[in-house]
């Protein structure tokens, strides 16, 4: 690979097509507000590298990057690319990843609206990640170990599976489809929403009226707090502990909790109730 240190690149598609470059310590700043410095490129590494500038790597094929900052300036970085690894790095920019593939992050820092749309085949490990609408009609995604701060995240995601994290949202999962959270906290009004086959295990769930709308929801050894008017409408099997403040309407299924303070049926229900409900036996 050539080798390119200490270097700075001011202007509009500086290294455009290049290919096989290893970049240490340069700067993508200055006040021509170059754009799409990277574009095109293929078989990038960047290292301790300040990105300050619009569109670096688009179209690109085989990213590295170690320890570089996406300022809050670098909009949309990394759009419409492939074979991406992230490891220890910052990225706080808007729209930081977009309709990428096999991407591959870990150790880093992500605050970024509308972050990995549309993206496919994404592993974050070890990671905090914030922002509004994350991870919308993305695929084949799996986060682990990852502190996860968004407002209306994994609409329309599918193939998701969730390990070990903690997940601070609100609208999360909405129309999601094959979807598997274990061993996580998730706190966050109107949980999954029209989801089909979500599963979660071994999670704690806080927030108002989760689980509504549901088709193949399953639940195991899972714990609600907070949780009021659950599993409106949904087609449920839940095995949970500790207690759930209300049940409405279940579409059908098996509901089993240590408490349920309270059981609404309502006479204007759209649907019939054929679902059990009921308290673990003592």
């Amino acid at each position: 690979m050539k080798i390119i240190e200490d270097q700075v690149f001011p202007n509009e598609r500086d290294l455009y097509g290049e290919k096989q470059l290893y970049l240490k310590r340069c700067v993508f700043a200055g006040p021509e507000d170059g754009e799409s410095a990277l574009k095109e490129a293929s078989g990038i590494k960047l290292e301790d590298c300040l990105l300050d500038l619009r569109y670096p790597l688009w179209h690109d094929h085989g990213v590295e990057l170690e320890r570089v900052r996406m300022s809050e300036t670098c909009r949309a970085p990394l759009w419409y690319s492939d074979g991406i690894t992230i490891d220890r790095s910052q990225l706080f920019g808007v729209k930081a990843l977009r309709e990428c593939e096999r991407v591959k992050i870990e150790n880093s820092k992500i605050v970024s609206p509308e972050f990995g749309w549309r993206s496919r085949g994404v592993l974050m490990k070890d990671t905090h990640i914030e922002g509004e609408y994350l991870f919308l009609n993305a695929s084949d995604v799996c986060l682990k170990n990852v502190d996860f701060k968004g407002k209306y995240s994994f609409q329309y995601v599918e193939n998701l599976i969730v390990e070990d994290s903690v997940l601070d949202t609100k609208d999360a999962f909405w129309h999601a489809k094959n979807v598997c959270v274990k061993n996580s906290v998730i706190d966050g009004e109107y949980l999954a929403w029209y989801s089909e086959n979500l599963t979660l295990i071994d999670c704690k769930i806080r927030g108002t009226q989760p689980l509504c709308y549901c088709k193949g929801l399953k639940l195991e050894n899972c714990e609600f707090t907070d949780a009021d008017l659950s599993f409106e409408y949904s087609e449920v099997e839940a095995d949970l502990r500790g207690r759930i403040l209300s049940v409405k309407n279940p579409r059908s299924g098996r509901i089993c909790a240590d408490k349920i303070d309270e059981i609404l049926l309502t006479a204007d229900s759209k649907y019939p109730c054929e679902c059990e409900i009921v308290e673990r036996a003592k």
